[in-house]
């Protein structure tokens, strides 16, 4: 009987792979092992044209996960991607970007079998549905947080355990997958769920999968940033001037901005004590740095308070 018991369960996870979109064959790359690099090329490219439309299906969600995102980092919380092998990756480049382009702390991830996982595939992890509730303690997850579960197909008991633990403290909490059927939907308050077909190679979710993910990251994170008033227009005000380029880029935004000399610009942003924001207040109002550090926290938003200077120069 147990024979018999052990068959049934290898029947029923094989019906639940099939019902995985992200599992399933794709015809347009049948016999792709014969083709010529130009046409496997060709194959690849035209499967990747259709994750771009498919992530606009689902800007509606996005938007709201924006909202809740800024909601919550206003009020002291932060936005946490959890994810497990490729979908956790991410996750967690997205959040590293954050710091250097938008200066902010309130954006993490959380890998699963990190650090290990972050070099090397170790996706027995993503099994553990209790390892995702202490990882997340570890990081004092809050109510105020909010958090994101990444699963290209929805199911990865790691992400679930997460958004159960999230919402039984009172977080709010977003899916995102490429599964239109995804297991993580009923724990979400939104689900994100780019459907962009089976994969080139079936089951390989870091491709078509992976990069709509990816888009969707990118706009949740800068969409949120934004919204919060770390971009100015389309430029990077927030942006960390620690090396040769970033110090070029930042006093190329001083210069637009305020219409000041190269030179003025590299004073300024040594006399800001290398902070963008101040930096431009200083100039725009000509105040000192005390002050343009105070008149900058004060504001709710800096784009807001750095736009107002603009608009009043003589």
């Amino acid at each position: 009987m147990s024979g018999v018991g052990e068959n049934q369960g290898v029947l029923s996870m094989k019906s639940k792979l099939r019902e995985r979109i992200t599992e399933q064959s794709n015809p347009a790359s049948d016999s792709l092992d014969t083709k010529s690099t130009r046409e496997i090329l060709r194959i690849i490219n035209r499967e990747d044209h259709r994750v771009a439309p498919a992530v606009r299906k689902v800007l509606p969600q996005i938007a709201r996960a924006v909202d809740l995102a800024v909601d919550a980092i206003r009020n002291g919380g932060r936005l946490v991607y959890l994810g497990a092998g490729t979908s956790g990756r991410l996750g967690v480049l997205d959040a590293a970007e954050c710091v250097p382009t938008f200066a902010t702390d309130r954006v993490i991830a959380v890998l699963a079998g990190a650090p290990a996982s972050l070099d090397s595939s170790v996706e027995d992890v993503e099994d553990n549905s209790q390892q995702a509730v202490r990882d997340l303690k570890i990081v004092r997850f809050s109510g105020n947080d909010l958090l994101v579960g990444i699963s290209a197909s929805g199911g990865a008991p790691y992400v679930l355990g997460g958004m159960r633990f999230a919402r039984s403290i009172g977080a709010k909490v977003v899916g995102l997958s490429c599964n239109p059927q995804a297991p993580l939907k009923p724990l979400a308050d939104v689900s994100i769920l780019p459907v962009v077909g089976p994969e080139v190679i079936a089951g390989s979710s870091r491709m078509k999968a992976g990069t709509a993910q990816k888009l969707a990251l990118n706009m949740l994170s800068t969409a949120t940033m934004v919204r919060l008033g770390r971009v100015l227009s389309g430029s990077m005000i927030y942006v960390q001037p620690t090396n040769q380029k970033l110090r070029a880029r930042a006093e190329g935004i001083l210069m637009r901005l305020t219409g000041i000399s190269r030179n003025a610009a590299a004073k300024a942003l040594r006399n800001s004590r290398r902070s963008l924001p101040v930096a431009l207040l200083m100039v725009l109002k000509k105040i000192t740095r005390t002050e343009a550090e105070r008149q900058l926290h004060q504001g709710l938003n800096v784009a807001q308070v750095l736009r107002s200077a603009i608009k009043n120069v003589p």
